[in-house]
């Protein structure tokens, strides 16, 4: 049976083709039924202060590289949405003396344009801000070798092998508001996916690619970081795959509220908490994931009803 249209791309697979019942659900729960919805292998956590919150993102930094060493080395893939945690991993390494030489980074997605990856000095690079942000303020004598620091490019295929034999002890991820982590959007409703969206299997076979963005994406990340000026975000980027995260030990989202809304962050919990895998909602694929972590700013969950401004 052919799926509903959505009613905010209608070329687009996402969340408002799924069955109004799993919507209303979503809509109707708690912030004690999100935490409810931990399970073996999904864990829901709340923090009551952003202090907290980033601490604890910045300390998974710290975990993984802190178990590598010239034998075994180990790594996590990391986000730009959100970036308040990369002072925190510098201050962390430099006043602790740290020793990172044998960690590795992934960074999880970077622009696309003109035919290749955008370069590091465009105002929007990815790469830009993770180097300025973290890795050029890490004290020379601790940091990781810039070989050990990996970020997509046009070419995936030093990306891609960059992840054989090292360790990926976590990959951290926002929830955009199409409910991705990077930039695995949902995909176009067009070819043999014009009456249903990739089945989850299909989309998980999905490696690190040049994709073409949801149009609520565009408009999250001109609002997010290009001052709401559209067009001057890329309509493409190079995200790393499913196939990538199956390879990360963990896969730990944070969620501070700035990234996507009330009812976003109920909806990927309780698909995920219920087991509903859909890509149309390309994040609740993570139902499938063995060892998956959301992490919630209490504060920001808020709620889902109607409050005129």
């Amino acid at each position: 049976m052919t799926r509903k249209i959505s009613i905010l791309a209608p070329e687009w697979w996402d969340y408002t083709t799924l069955d109004d019942e799993i919507l209303d659900d979503a809509a109707r729960l708690t912030p004690d039924d999100m935490l409810g919805m931990s399970r073996e292998g999904f864990k829901v956590i709340f923090y009551d202060t952003l202090e907290d919150f980033y601490l604890a993102e910045a300390l998974e930094y710290i975990n993984a590289w802190r178990q590598a060493t010239a034998d075994n080395p180990v790594g996590i893939c990391g986000p730009i949405g959100p970036t308040e945690q990369l002072p925190l991993v510098v201050r962390l390494v430099n006043e602790l003396g740290i020793d990172v030489r044998y960690g590795h980074f992934w960074g999880m997605d970077e622009w696309y344009k003109d035919g290749e990856e955008v370069a590091e000095d465009h105002p929007l690079s990815f790469a830009k801000a993770d180097m300025e942000l973290c890795f050029n303020r890490i004290d020379k004598k601790l940091r990781m070798p810039d070989s050990n620091i990996h970020f997509p490019k046009a070419d995936v295929s030093d990306y891609v092998k960059s992840w054989d034999g090292v360790r990926c002890a976590v990959m951290q991820g926002g929830q955009g508001d199409i409910k991705h982590w990077a930039f695995n959007d949902p995909l176009k409703r067009e070819g043999k996916y014009r009456d249903n969206p990739p089945s989850p299997k299909e989309y998980r076979k999905l490696n690190t690619r040049v994709v073409e963005l949801h149009p609520v994406t565009v408009m999250q990340n001109a609002r997010t970081s290009g001052g709401g000026v559209v067009t001057g975000v890329p309509t493409k980027a190079i995200t790393v795959g499913p196939v990538q995260t199956w390879q990360a030990e963990k896969v730990s989202i944070w969620q501070a509220g700035t990234h996507d809304n009330p009812f976003g962050m109920r909806l990927t919990t309780l698909m995920i908490g219920k087991n509903i895998p859909d890509s149309s909602v390309p994040m609740s694929l993570l139902a499938d994931h063995p060892n998956v972590q959301f992490n919630f700013y209490r504060p920001a969950i808020g709620t889902c009803e109607v409050e005129m401004h």
